[in-house]
């Protein structure tokens, strides 16, 4: 089968397909005449079992140790039930104190947020997690293509030095109007890399890397 319609049988995505292939769970063979991607019963079956899995939030970390034979079906079970134990003790402890705070018919601004903030870091010692505000907002994955654009746009603007620098001090220099023209095509490099950087941005605030990790 192609990906079009191990997508539409097994209802998993394109992208969701591909990242569990880069992820190494997935190995599907190559067709030796296009290069295309086929899948066999044994990918399908695989795919089936990481959504079922991906479904219950399984990470995939514990699907790779099940797959690879270094855990079984039921050591990989019990890990998870405890983490989701763990969780459900967290969800717990903020639902009980978003009840306390909503039987507190107050304006925000009179809300004594200290004393909260002090019962929830006790909770914390005694190993609860409530969501991390200290979290940065730009995460790894947001490192590879800003240093990418960074090291592209550097590269751009040193050319564009380097042409007006000779267009001013050598006696041989091009005509002006060829030293813009040539001026103009690292400026449009950079206009490029910088519109694909903002789109790459873009479309990891909205989710689309986490999406697939969690399905």
């Amino acid at each position: 089968m192609r990906i079009n319609e191990v997508e539409a049988l097994v209802g998993v995505t394109k992208k969701n397909i591909r990242f569990y292939e880069e992820q190494g769970l997935l190995h599907p063979g190559r067709n030796s005449d296009n290069g295309y991607r086929e899948y066999g019963e044994a990918e399908i079956d695989a795919l089936r079992r990481i959504k079922l899995l991906r479904k219950l939030g399984v990470p995939i970390q514990e699907i790779r140790y099940m797959q690879e034979g270094r855990e079984t079906l039921g050591d990989g079970m019990r890990r998870h039930i405890v983490t989701l134990e763990r969780e459900r003790r967290n969800l717990e402890e903020s639902m009980r104190l978003c009840t306390i705070l909503r039987e507190r018919e107050i304006p925000l601004s009179e809300l004594d947020a200290e004393a909260t903030l002090h019962e929830m870091e006790e909770l914390e010692q005694s190993g609860t997690s409530f969501r991390d505000t200290r979290r940065q907002d730009v995460r790894i994955r947001y490192l590879a293509p800003v240093i990418a654009a960074i090291i592209m746009v550097v590269l751009m603007g040193s050319t564009i030095w380097l042409l007006l620098w000779a267009a001013t001090e050598e006696p041989d220099a091009p005509p002006l109007i060829l030293v813009a023209l040539l001026v103009l095509v690292p400026l449009i490099v950079i206009g490029g890399v910088l519109l694909a950087l903002a789109q790459r941005i873009k479309e990891i605030g909205k989710g689309e890397i986490d999406d697939a990790k969690k399905y």
